[in-house]
């Protein structure tokens, strides 16, 4: 079987933290929004250490696809290290011009 061999990560659209070189702030902004991306997922990814690390990662990325496929409110995104920075830059951006609430 082939493996992908593109790293994928899950993310909100709303974070503009990018979770390959962010990782304490992106994960610190996604526990305040109550989102918990990597709960979410460790509850779809049956995971195992029986598994060899390109098993693992097949189903880590079968199991995204599963929250994107189930998510009802569009909130989650799977981005790659070529497009986090861009789609986290645009987050930021879109962020930042939200009026601020009270």
């Amino acid at each position: 079987m082939a493996v992908n061999k593109e790293e994928h990560m899950l993310t909100t659209l709303d974070n503009p933290y990018n979770p390959f070189t962010q990782w304490d702030e992106w994960f610190a902004f996604d526990l305040a929004k109550g989102y918990d991306t990597c709960g979410t997922l460790a509850r779809f990814a049956n995971v195992g250490n029986n598994l060899t690390e390109e098993e693992n990662g097949v189903i880590i990325e079968q199991a995204m696809d599963s929250i994107l496929d189930v998510d009802p409110f569009e909130r989650w995104i799977k981005v790659s290290r070529e497009n986090a920075e861009k789609i986290c830059k645009k987050n930021l951006l879109n962020n930042s011009n939200k009026p601020q609430s009270k």
